[in-house]
């Protein structure tokens, strides 16, 4: 038997029913989707600033330059006969470095002693012609001619001796000059003669040099706003006695801090007007020889008396504007507010702080933000606070 096929009634949908129907649902899933989900709040810290009596330093770059150098020279003529240091060596006040043939000038130094003794001689015999003449004029028995004669004869043969006295000092002055000694404490640098070579022929040859590196100088240009700056916190122009008492600071460009200490030596009397800078010298002691000729230096000299109620933060978290510096504070009711700072000279890794642009009252109240957030609005909520030295 063969069975129809049976149709089901299904319900028909409208297109405009479809459509109301999915928009329905779209509008359903967005709405769910814009719904706005705040955030925890983020943990940061929060440091509180140092407050302690601070120096103001100036920090500059100087050049190392030598308390003495002199070169040693030939100041006679002759064939080097010794050289008695060791190149590069140290050698002490007086200690003879080079010697100069000295055969010639000890000739010639006999000689004056010997022209020095007959000058003598001959002065001894007009003075006593002179001292004859004259009581045979006491007397009446001689001439005015005869006394005038054995005067001229007694002076000429004076000033004979005292001629023959100075050739014999120049003498002796040029034997001496054959023993090229050190004139001072110091290291004596490699020898610019050989032996045996004839020195002193065309001028003063250059044998070597000697440098005194203890103690040992630095000098630096500081300029003129820095030095009215010094004057208005010390009060006036220092004598050279106070300017001494200045204690100055050094380091080398691969130490930490500024391990050498020194004092301030000299200060010139006028400013450059090229440069508007005045020179400063300082002094330090130099026992091991690390500090050397030549080397540049990191400086810092205060420029006035310590500050006693200075604030000082982590450099870290100083931020910058348009406007200038600033931080962001931790105010009494928990909330972050921007305040503008104006900035000293760094103390270690703290940033001293001079001022709060009219903020600060009274003692310490607040704290600064620290990393990692350090860009927040500072109309925005205060986080959750833990506290961090």
């Amino acid at each position: 038997m063969i069975q129809k096929p049976v149709h089901m009634n299904h319900p028909t949908w409208h297109p405009a029913a479809v459509l109301t129907l999915a928009l329905g649902l779209l509008a359903g899933c967005n709405e769910a989707k814009n719904k706005l989900v705040l955030p925890p709040p983020a943990n940061v810290g929060v440091a509180a600033p140092v407050q302690r009596a601070v120096t103001p330093y100036l920090e500059h770059t100087g050049t190392m330059t030598a308390f003495a150098s002199v070169n040693l020279v030939a100041r006679v003529n002759g064939y080097l006969k010794s050289i008695n240091y060791i190149d590069g060596a140290t050698a002490k006040t007086g200690e003879l470095l080079f010697e100069i043939e000295p055969a010639p000038y000890q000739a010639q130094l006999k000689q004056a002693q010997a022209a020095l003794a007959g000058a003598k001689a001959g002065l001894v015999q007009t003075q006593a012609e002179f001292e004859r003449q004259n009581t045979l004029s006491q007397e009446g028995v001689n001439t005015q001619a005869n006394l005038d004669k054995a005067r001229a004869n007694r002076d000429s043969d004076k000033a004979n001796v005292d001629a023959a006295d100075a050739n014999l000092q120049t003498a002796q002055i040029n034997l001496s000059y054959t023993r090229v000694e050190a004139p001072f404490d110091g290291i004596v640098t490699r020898h610019l003669a050989s032996l045996g070579e004839l020195v002193g022929t065309a001028g003063n040859t250059n044998l070597a040099s000697i440098v005194q590196l203890d103690p040992i100088y630095v000098t630096f240009n500081v300029s003129d706003q820095n030095v009215l700056r010094f004057r208005k916190n010390e009060g006036g122009r220092l004598t050279l006695a106070e300017l001494q008492q200045i204690p100055i600071e050094a380091g080398f460009m691969d130490e930490e801090g500024f391990p050498h200490r020194g004092k301030i030596d000299y200060v010139s009397p006028d400013i450059d007007p090229q440069t508007a800078t005045i020179l400063v010298r300082g002094v330090f002691e130099n026992k091991n020889h690390a500090l050397l000729p030549g080397l540049y230096v990191r400086l810092r000299v205060p420029i006035g008396p310590p500050k006693a109620d200075a604030l000082l933060v982590p450099n870290r978290i100083l931020q910058q504007n348009q406007e200038g510096r600033y931080l962001l504070v931790v105010g009494a009711n928990d909330e972050v507010e921007q305040r503008d700072v104006q900035l000293g000279e760094l103390d270690g890794e703290l940033s001293l702080k001079v001022g709060d642009g009219g903020n600060r009252k009274g003692g310490i109240s607040w704290g600064c933000l620290t990393p990692p957030l350090l860009h927040r609005r500072s109309d925005m909520p205060c986080p959750t606070i833990t506290s961090s030295s």
